[in-house]
C-alpha cells in the first residue's frame, strides 16, 4: 500500500521482533506496548497516515469554536538491542478501524517484512472467572505448531480452542498468510471487570515476554498501578454484588406471610 506509511528517517535494520498493539478489553494490549515503549525509550520512526483506514464521525468544540477534525494515531518505534542482534519494533494503534481491519493488518505487516521482522508478538485480554485478587495467568497461541514448544518453556497455559476479536487477534492470523512466526499472550481478566484498564494482567504478560525476548526493564511502576487497579476492582465487585442483592433478592420484611403451621 504505497503512500500509506510515512516514515521520518532513513533506518538500516538488522533483524527485529514486532509487537503490535491496539486498544481491547482491558486495555491489556496497549498497557503492554506502551510500557514496553517507555522503559525502553524507543525512538519513533514512523506512522501509518490515517486517511485510508479510519472516517471521522464528528468534531469537537472547545469554547464555542469548532476545532478540524482528529484522527487516531498508529505510530512506529524501533529500539535497538545493544546485547542482541535482534532489535525490537513496535506498532500502537490508537484505535481499530471500523471496517478496514484487514488492510490495515496488511499494511503494517508489508511495513514489518520491509524492517526485516522475524517473528510479531500481540497481546489480549483472557476472559476468565478469575478473581481480582488472584494472580492471573497467561494464556499463548501461536501461528505454528513448532512455537508451541517455545510457550510451553514459560509455563503459559494452552487452552486449545479459543476466539480472539479483534485486530490484536486478526494480525496474527494475517502474519499466518505471509508465512512470518507469530505469538499472542493473552493475560487472564475478570469477567466483571472489562471496562476498567487492567495492568495486573498486562504484568503477568509483560514478566513472561521480557523472559522470551532477553530483555530486563524495570516493572515497579506496573507493578504500582496494578495495586492501585485491584482496588478499583474492588469496587466495581462490591457494587456487582449490590445490584446483584437489588435485582434478584427481596428483604425479608417484604415478603408474603407464611401460613402458619397447625400444631
Amino acid at each position: 500500500m504505497k503512500g500509506v506509511v510515512k516514515f521520518y528517517k532513513e533506518l538500516h535494520p538488522r533483524a527485529c521482533n514486532l509487537i503490535a498493539a491496539w486498544p481491547g478489553i482491558g486495555n491489556v494490549s496497549l498497557i503492554v506496548a506502551q510500557y514496553l515503549r517507555d522503559k525502553l525509550q524507543a525512538e519513533e520512526i514512523g506512522e501509518v497516515l490515517p486517511f485510508d483506514f479510519f472516517d471521522p464521525i464528528g468534531v469537537v468544540v472547545r469554547d464555542n469554536i469548532v476545532e478540524t477534525p482528529q484522527f487516531p494515531e498508529s505510530r512506529f518505534y524501533y529500539w535497538k538491542n545493544q546485547n542482541s542482534e535482534t532489535d525490537i519494533v513496535l506498532f500502537i494503534g490508537e484505535e481499530q478501524p471500523g471496517f478496514k481491519g484487514y488492510e490495515l493488518a496488511q499494511c503494517v505487516l508489508e511495513t514489518a517484512q520491509k524492517l526485516k521482522v522475524k517473528r510479531i508478538y500481540t497481546f489480549a485480554a483472557a476472559l476468565t472467572r478469575i478473581h481480582h485478587t488472584e494472580t492471573p495467568k497467561v494464556w499463548g497461541v501461536a501461528t505454528k505448531r513448532g512455537l508451541i514448544d517455545e510457550l510451553k518453556k514459560y509455563e503459559i497455559v494452552l487452552r486449545g480452542d479459543i476466539h480472539i476479536a479483534g485486530l490484536n487477534g486478526l494480525f496474527l492470523g494475517v502474519a499466518k498468510e505471509k508465512g512470518i512466526d507469530g505469538i499472542c499472550l493473552l493475560g487472564e481478566v475478570p469477567t466483571y471487570a472489562t471496562r476498567i484498564p487492567n495492568p495486573k494482567a498486562a504484568l503477568a504478560i509483560l514478566e513472561i515476554l521480557t523472559k522470551m525476548l532477553g530483555i530486563e526493564i524495570n516493572l515497579s511502576e506496573l507493578i504500582s498501578l496494578a495495586k492501585e487497579a485491584e482496588e478499583e476492582m474492588k469496587k466495581v465487585a462490591a457494587q456487582a454484588m449490590g445490584e446483584f442483592i437489588d435485582q434478584f433478592t427481596k428483604p425479608i420484611w417484604e415478603q408474603e406471610p407464611r401460613e402458619e403451621e397447625e400444631e
